[in-house]
């Protein structure tokens, strides 16, 4: 008798495995590469190929269902892609980077995560929101958007339907801040590196608060791009702290907690230290902006694959108010804090 498919990976020699995770893999690197040339075709920057991924992959998964030889790559792009992707992300950060935003500035960005999201899953409490899709709009919110969200899932471990929602969420707000934040900006009389700081510190997404901060002009650009990659560097140490309090929600008390290790967060700020010696050579930073935006919109697929629609419309209209909520929230604070330094 032949031994059965669902034999433990550990036991399956190299080319068994590749065997294994190839359709399922190569389809959601597929869908990928399909959402990023969709943005490039369009030339619009809010078409974000990690949304384009999940829109594709959610379809796709409804139309065809989710076949056993397409399960075993699609788990390894929701986890084990993910995480290299997070990891390698750590390359287009560095600590020179944030040194020449200023103290000021480097609080700000603490802040904006720091209070933004406890206040989501406070807000979320009040509103009656599952508290993982909670967290994970407010990560979204508070960090970097869709990879804050994927990030925070590998510890909160919520259902891909939050996943998928809370994506959603984020991407609809975050748009709406990128067509809003330069008009406000100018009705606000902000100077451009003051309204790029702002628009660095309060939009979701690297893509939209680099493109709303673009709108500002030369200085309102650079600045924030900066700002946004100091919260984008917070997103290890945010994810390493999820860890601890979702062990200690689990567990009732901190001494008593197992808080779940992100390996992934660590290997992320090792790569943050070693771009910033200047020995990494700039063709594979380069290469990190290519093969990182295809690594999670391959993941994001796969998330997309996996979601139930039933499922979605279940949490109803309160995650996506909480979204609202925390997005005004942020850009408050981020106005605020702005204003002083």
């Amino acid at each position: 008798m032949a031994a059965p498919s669902s034999a433990p990976a550990a036991a399956q020699s190299f080319p068994e495995q590749v065997r294994r995770l190839a359709p399922g893999l190569a389809l959601c690197l597929a869908i990928a590469a399909l959402a990023i040339y969709v943005r490039n075709l369009t030339g619009i920057a809010a078409l974000n190929p990690v949304v384009v991924a999940l829109v594709v992959g959610v379809g796709l998964g409804t139309f065809i269902g989710r076949p056993a030889v397409i399960k075993p790559g699609i788990s390894f792009a929701v986890r084990p892609l993910l995480r290299f992707a997070i990891v390698l992300l750590g390359l287009q950060v560095t600590l020179g980077m944030l040194a020449g935003l200023g103290l000021g500035a480097l609080v700000l960005a603490v802040l904006v995560v720091g209070l933004t999201l406890p206040f989501t899953i406070w807000l979320g409490r009040v509103m009656g929101v599952d508290e993982k899709l909670a967290v994970l709009i407010g990560t979204g919110t508070a960090i970097c958007g869709a990879s804050a969200i994927v990030a925070a899932n590998q510890v909160v471990r919520g259902e891909d339907e939050d996943v998928t929602y809370s994506l959603a969420v984020i991407t609809l707000c975050g748009t709406v801040s990128l067509i809003l934040f330069p008009y406000l900006g100018s009705l606000l009389g902000m100077t451009g590196e003051t309204y790029g700081l702002w628009a660095g510190a309060a939009i979701h997404e690297v893509v939209q608060a680099v493109g709303a901060a673009a709108a500002g002009g030369p200085d309102a650009s650079q600045s924030g791009t900066v700002m946004k990659l100091a919260r984008v560097f917070l997103l290890a140490p945010a994810v390493v702290a999820l860890g601890w309090w979702v062990a200690r929600q689990h567990h009732g008390q901190a001494g008593h907690a197992k808080a779940p290790v992100p390996w992934f967060a660590f290997g992320f700020l090792a790569l943050v230290v070693l771009g910033s010696t200047g020995l990494v050579p700039k063709e594979a930073v380069e290469a990190s902006r290519f093969v990182v935006p295809i690594m999670l919109a391959a993941s994001v697929a796969a998330l997309g694959l996996q979601t139930d629609l039933r499922a979605l419309h279940k949490r109803g209209a309160a995650p996506l108010l909480l979204g609202v909520a925390s997005t005004i929230f942020i850009a408050l604070l981020a106005l605020v804090g702005v204003s002083i330094i």
